[in-house]
């Protein structure tokens, strides 16, 4: 986890309501956050860069760049890529949650959601990050090397060349996990609690979400569905 000068995290949060901005940077302070503020996705963007946070709080609804827009700008930037990001939306469907998921969002909360709320997840969060950035660390099994160091992963093909991948903090620490863990099943609770950790609030689909991403990048063969218990990776 990168910090600011006196070791404070830093809060990059982005919202187009002057009053939820103000509310939310307050408060962050209060809890010993540093922030920065956005007005739209192109601001949040340029901030982004430049500061490299480690957290994004990130309203949906904006104009210029909207925040699902804004999120897979962030996933596809090597230095940001593996950052938390929160995700804020008056939209409440189901369809939304899982479009934020998809584009990398670590959490989806519908407005109206409360500071106090916002302010645990938000450290929940951290505390998620901080516990993998550890020494380096690599896993080999079947076809993949996962590096733990680098957040890569990369698979072997067979003309014996290797494909590197790069993947969203979740979807790598998922993977991760169940490799780290061959043959055994998990259910989605002990999934969520051992990836997301049991202070994270998410929706119901997170992890089958992220295991369909994860499957779309190294093969469906690899995950396997154990149905109405959960998943494993293969032994």
């Amino acid at each position: 986890m990168t910090a600011t000068s006196d070791g404070s995290p830093l809060v990059l949060i982005v919202d187009d309501e002057q009053d939820l901005l103000s509310l939310l940077k307050y408060n962050m302070e209060q809890e010993g956050f540093e922030t920065a503020l956005a007005k739209d996705g192109v601001e949040a963007l340029e901030k982004a860069r430049a500061l490299e946070p480690d957290l994004i709080v990130l309203d949906v609804m904006m104009p210029r760049l909207d925040g699902i827009q804004v999120c897979e700008q962030l996933r596809k930037d090597a230095h940001l890529r593996t950052t938390p990001i929160m995700m804020l939306t008056a939209r409440s469907e189901e369809d939304d949650q899982v479009q934020g998921l998809d584009v990398g969002a670590d959490i989806y909360l519908s407005k109206p959601v409360s500071v106090s709320v916002i302010l645990s997840q938000a450290r929940a969060l951290l505390r998620s990050a901080e516990r993998y950035d550890t020494p380096p660390d690599q896993l080999t099994v079947h076809t993949l090397t996962i590096d733990r160091d680098r957040y890569l992963v990369y698979q072997e093909q067979e003309n014996g060349s290797s494909k590197e991948m790069r993947m969203p903090r979740k979807e790598f620490e998922l993977l991760y996990f169940l490799a780290s863990h061959p043959g055994k099943v998990f259910s989605r609770q002990e999934i969520l609690d051992n990836v997301w950790g049991p202070d994270v609030y998410v929706v119901d689909r997170t992890v089958d979400v992220h295991i369909r991403k994860i499957r779309e990048k190294v093969g469906s063969a690899l995950i396997e569905t154990v149905k109405g218990v959960g998943y494993r990776f293969k032994e």
